[in-house]
């Protein structure tokens, strides 16, 4: 089993995406209320080598040796991984050892104020930055980040970002109805969202629940009218998870997997991966797809979600 690598991981936008997670699990600049891998346990903008350089690069290289390329080689995982101070170094040498392999950076993009965080990141083939709100009172409702954090700082730096990327960034925005869905929001949000000028604009909601109890997922209806209220010509809402079953890397031995664990007893997220072996992310793509099917369930207990099978 790796430590620092996960996958590959079925997923819709980047298709068989080998994962590599640089920091612990949620050390992050944000403790957001809709995060699918619970709450932030380190809140953070120290920027150190969290997990080791020669680490990751080994088994990135035994990976490669091993099995066949994935679409994709991911900086993702359960936390900030632009946190990670080597992420440039590894990008590098991924760049020079898999140049036929694009590289993508799912970020939160809150240190892109620093011109040294932006510099690690130019290398890569497709960034994908999140926005969720463009005032502070919802930017601070919705993400809950490190105190040092502002709004202005925040967006200046996708924007500076955005002017020195020659790759793809596709911006993903994150709705909580009641909070950043009103138009007042929404009108701030289209403005910086012209300036970052991203290839795509990617709405997304709550597949499950968050961290928090009152918050809900946006409906269908509802993200369709902020696609209609931009009047923007590249936006689009995240399809149903349930379609990430006709993704190649899907795997229904890891979906039986999931299904066997919890049918003896419920399970945590954490749970789960400490049982199956798996990184926290790559539980998460099959347990988003077997609640869509209605095969799974989640309880909200003292200790944290718990998954169970529906109906058993």
């Amino acid at each position: 089993m790796y430590k620092y690598i996960f996958g590959p991981v079925p997923s819709r936008r980047l298709g068989m995406s080998l994962g590599l997670d640089m920091v612990p699990h949620k050390v992050c600049s944000l403790n957001c209320v809709y995060c699918e891998c619970g709450r932030t346990t380190n809140l953070t903008i120290e920027r150190k080598e969290y997990v080791p350089y020669d680490g990751v690069i080994s088994e990135l290289d035994d990976f490669m040796k091993n099995n066949p390329a994935p679409d994709f080689i991911t900086f993702s995982g359960s936390g900030e991984p632009t946190l990670n101070s080597r992420i440039g170094d590894i990008i590098n040498y991924i760049k020079l050892n898999y140049a036929n392999i694009p590289v993508a950076v799912l970020t939160n993009g809150t240190l892109f104020s620093d011109k040294e965080v932006r510099k690690d990141l130019l290398k890569a083939d497709v960034i994908l930055p999140s926005l969720d709100a463009a005032s502070s009172l919802s930017f601070t409702k919705i993400n809950r980040p490190f105190h040092s954090i502002n709004i202005d700082d925040y967006i200046k730096g996708v924007i500076d970002f955005s002017n020195e990327f020659k790759g793809r960034i596709w911006l993903e925005v994150f709705v909580i109805p009641g909070i950043n869905d009103n138009n007042a929001d929404l009108d701030l949000l289209k403005n910086i969202i012209k300036k970052i000028n991203p290839e795509v604009i990617q709405l997304n909601t709550l597949d499950r629940p968050g961290v928090v109890d009152d918050i809900r997922a946006a409906t269908k209806i509802e993200l369709q009218s902020i696609v209609d209220y931009w009047a923007l010509p590249n936006v689009e809402i995240i399809a149903a998870v349930a379609k990430r079953k006709d993704v190649k890397s899907f795997r229904k031995d890891i979906e039986s997997a999931i299904l066997e664990t919890i049918f003896r007893r419920p399970c945590t997220l954490e749970d789960m991966a400490e049982i199956l072996g798996l990184h926290i992310n790559e539980i998460n793509k099959y347990l988003d797809t077997l609640e869509a099917d209605g095969k799974i369930e989640v309880v909200r207990q003292e200790r944290g979600l718990f998954y169970q099978v529906k109906n058993k």
